[in-house]
């Protein structure tokens, strides 16, 4: 049973529930999953997962949130060579970069050696029924990635 690891970082509760709606989809694949919040977390946190998420907003006008900063800047330095990664967020588009620190961490992530296991998934502020459907896809792409690699 693969394990995964989702980290967020949530100002609202909106990243959090996308983070949540993720984790639930993956256990009904049979995954193990691990949440945790990107305030307490290190990169070194995925290293011993199969699956490595990030969940997170974007914060003004397509800045990386403050508490997550320090997560943004050190992931790159970390080898996640095998792992499978995503990344999955929440944004408004009221400004000019909308839901730009998804690309910022997808690009970080690219750094690591990890291989991306599904296209980035962006919402507009909390998840609807149809934002679930494609965070639930988004999670069954992650599983076919793992099982495609392992």
């Amino acid at each position: 049973m693969p394990i995964a690891k989702i980290i967020y970082c949530s100002m609202t509760g909106n990243t959090e529930e996308v983070a949540d709606v993720v984790a639930e989809s993956l256990e009904d694949l049979d995954v193990e999953v691990e949440i945790q919040d990107g305030f307490n977390a290190e990169p070194e946190d995925f290293e011993d997962v199969d699956l490595c998420i990030v969940a997170t907003y974007t914060y003004d006008d397509g800045v990386v949130p403050d508490d997550f900063m320090d997560f943004y800047e050190s992931l790159a330095d970390v080898d996640l060579s095998g792992k499978i990664y995503g990344v999955v967020g929440s944004g408004d588009t009221f400004y000019e970069f909308y839901c730009k620190a998804v690309d910022d961490f997808d690009a970080q992530f690219a750094k690591t050696g990890a291989i991306k296991g599904a296209p980035c998934v962006k919402v507009e502020l909390g998840p609807d029924a149809d934002d679930i459907k494609r965070l639930e896809q988004f999670a069954k792409e992650m599983v076919n990635t793992y099982n495609q690699n392992k």
